[in-house]
């Protein structure tokens, strides 16, 4: 169903998949807790299970209780959140196994658009990974985010993007492992 953001935020998304635009592409996400939601994602991209999905923040409050050191990567949170810039972070066992592939980290950001923040200010953090088949680029015109309606429970209308993918750094170990706008 192709929806407004001021309805999509009367709904019950728990287990529902939502299409919706980020700052830096069109993304696909369920709720933090849905496994089921998670599941559906990996099969409407038809992405390896081994690949895990990243988690949209609303703030830096959300992060926090997401992962066990933020200290690690506060720095880089502070200069670049809201943007386009996804960190490493050892999970908390509140991140399920089923959405980082079974690895104890995680990755997490906070888009730099409105209607991706009022989305994550009330169902709280989500679950998202980029719209787009595994393997294909990243979608960026809402024209080409709409062929995935059927797919979906819900399709935030939007618009056309103008972005790379968000750099992804670990803060872990200290390594850029994706280069997107964002320079470290």
């Amino acid at each position: 169903m192709i929806i407004n953001v001021q309805d999509l935020l009367k709904k019950n998304l728990k287990d529902e998949v939502v299409v919706f635009q980020t700052d830096t592409v069109w993304g696909i996400g369920c709720l933090l807790g849905s496994k089921k939601g998670v599941e559906r994602i990996y099969e409407i991209k038809n992405r390896e299970s081994k690949k895990p999905l990243a988690v949209l923040c609303a703030n830096i409050e959300q992060a926090k209780e997401l992962v066990k050191d933020f200290n690690v990567g506060s720095e880089y949170a502070e200069r670049y959140w809201p943007g386009a810039l996804t960190l490493i972070f050892k999970k908390r066992e509140i991140v399920g196994d089923y959405l980082t592939s079974g690895f104890d980290t995680v990755g997490v950001r906070i888009p730099n658009d409105p209607t991706a923040l009022r989305i994550l200010e009330q169902f709280g953090p989500m679950a998202v990974t980029s719209l787009n088949l595994s393997s294909e680029p990243a979608i960026l015109k809402y024209e080409d985010a709409l062929k995935f309606s059927d797919e979906v429970e819900y399709l935030v209308e939007g618009t056309d993007l103008e972005s790379l993918s968000s750099t992804v750094y670990d803060c872990i170990n200290g390594k850029v492992l994706r280069q997107g706008d964002i320079s470290l």
